[in-house]
């Protein structure tokens, strides 16, 4: 395109304007790049140093709240546990009480059952069992179970001795029952039964006697009289004196 020059000169072609470089492009395209990027990190920034909209105390608060309802809840659990593990002992003991009685009840039912029961032995008088439990140094309590059922129809009566031998001072010594009896009447206790009877009574050993045997000695009314010898280690607890 050409311009009429006013003085009437030959028209002056008109210059156009220079087309961008590649070169120039590339590095507008670098700075672009670098401020998006810049934007992009400081707007993270932005969103990690910002100051939260939540109250950090009432935070705190509601944190320790939280805790103290826990430490409640393990105690009031443990406290629980330990009610438990109390009863359960507790049902333990009595259990084994309760087992043990049955014990003994069927013990004393099988020892009835010998003497009452119609397919039960006859046996005549005798001494079932002997029992010595120390009260003092030189006293001890007996416990004498006498039986009979030979004669059911009649009760069988009489009177009952001891007599303990063992050493004293090097030598064999016997102790009747007046003397295992000091200052009391030297007659015997008296039994009267159809089935069984317990006899129980104290005696008192002279210092430094070691007992080894009793003999419990029976004296009926009817019949002859009945002996029968117990080792005292036998009739005695293990952690008694002189056992």
């Amino acid at each position: 395109m050409t311009e009429t020059d006013p003085t009437g000169q030959a028209p002056r072609p008109t210059a156009s304007a220079p087309a961008p470089m590649p070169g120039m492009r590339l590095i507008l395209g670098l700075l672009a790049a670098v401020l998006l990027s810049l934007v992009f990190g400081l707007w993270g920034a932005w969103q990690v140093f910002a100051p939260s909209g939540t109250n950090p105390q009432r935070e705190l608060g509601a944190a320790a709240a939280q805790i103290e309802g826990l430490q409640q809840q393990v105690a009031t659990l443990t406290r629980s546990d330990q009610i438990s593990r109390d009863a359960n002992r507790e049902l333990q003991g009595t259990l084994a009480e309760r087992d043990e009685e049955i014990v003994a009840l069927r013990a004393d039912v099988a020892f009835y059952e010998r003497f009452v029961g119609s397919t039960a032995q006859r046996r005549g008088l005798t001494v079932h069992e002997l029992r010595l439990q120390p009260r003092t140094d030189q006293g001890w309590h007996y416990t004498a179970t006498l039986t009979q059922s030979l004669s059911r129809d009649a009760a069988s009566t009489g009177e009952m001795r001891l007599a303990i031998e063992g050493t004293r001072g090097g030598r064999i010594e016997t102790l009747e029952w007046a003397d295992l009896r000091p200052g009391t009447d030297a007659g015997g206790v008296a039994f009267s039964f159809k089935y069984f009877q317990q006899i129980e009574g104290d005696i008192v050993l002279p210092p430094g006697f070691q007992p080894l045997r009793v003999t419990v000695r029976l004296a009926p009314e009817r019949g002859g009289a009945v002996d029968r010898a117990f080792s005292w280690a036998d009739v005695t607890p293990r952690s008694g004196p002189d056992a």
